[in-house]
């Protein structure tokens, strides 16, 4: 009888590790939830969305907009919007979809998009575009032409270099090729039923939809919005569009 309060004080000592535990447990099962169906955070390793993302971004991506899907497979669970063009989006890239591929939505599920002598076409309209100063990459030291483009209603700015050749040819073969035609001039592509067509705004030095096709929507991963810190430009926060 006597070791009874000695058993009582032991249970009251593991009793604060285990709900540190179950603590620890709950916070890290919220945590994955909100990366997996809510937020999540990237960092931009590339030029292809210059000027709108630069080197070194780190960007908040909203997994809800486009609604909730399984993770790992993308299988919609429940609808709750749609890609807009215009919209900035993160993908697994369809070549290897253990990459995280970020570009612009352009074309649509039944567009037409085409891209000659620098221009971009949608549905046989010419997507307006006014010129602004020229843009310098610290990087490159180089000047690029800087218009910004309105696209679905979003005005954002790209980058074209004149001087380089007007058409990207495809590195290979890809799922509904057929629905693309290239020339000199550049090409155009019938976007096909559940797919969308990314390009970036770095126009000239980006590897998208021209080179290897459309994106499905099993791929999409949510739309970037928020810029929230880049170690190398401190005063990079903010939204974009």
């Amino acid at each position: 009888m006597a070791k009874a309060p000695e058993a009582e004080a032991s249970v009251e000592k593991t009793r604060p590790r285990f709900e540190t535990l179950r603590a620890v447990f709950w916070a890290a099962l919220i945590a994955l939830a909100i990366r997996s169906f809510v937020v999540e955070p990237f960092k931009i390793p590339s030029g292809s969305m210059i000027p709108t993302l630069l080197v070194g971004d780190y960007v908040l991506v909203n997994k809800f907009a486009y609604g909730v899907r399984l993770p790992f497979t993308g299988q919609l669970l429940v609808p709750v919007g749609a890609p807009k063009r215009g919209d900035v989006m993160v993908f697994r890239f369809p070549d290897d979809p253990s990459l995280d591929y970020i570009k612009r939505v352009v074309g649509m599920p039944g567009d037409r998009v085409e891209y000659r002598n620098k221009r971009l076409w949608i549905n046989g309209t010419q997507v307006a575009v006014r010129q602004v100063d020229d843009y310098l990459s610290k990087e490159r030291m180089q000047f690029s032409r800087r218009y910004v483009e309105t696209l679905g209603g979003v005005d954002h700015e790209i980058l074209i270099d004149e001087d380089t050749p007007s058409v990207m040819a495809p590195s290979r073969p890809f799922p509904h090729a057929a629905n693309c035609n290239y020339n000199m001039n550049g090409m155009a592509c019938t976007v096909p039923p559940g797919h969308y067509f990314m390009m970036g705004d770095n126009r000239d030095n980006s590897s998208d939809s021209r080179v290897w096709g459309f994106v499905p929507d099993e791929n999409i991963v949510g739309r970037a919005f928020f810029i929230w810190l880049n170690l190398n430009e401190l005063g990079r926060f903010g939204a974009f569009k």
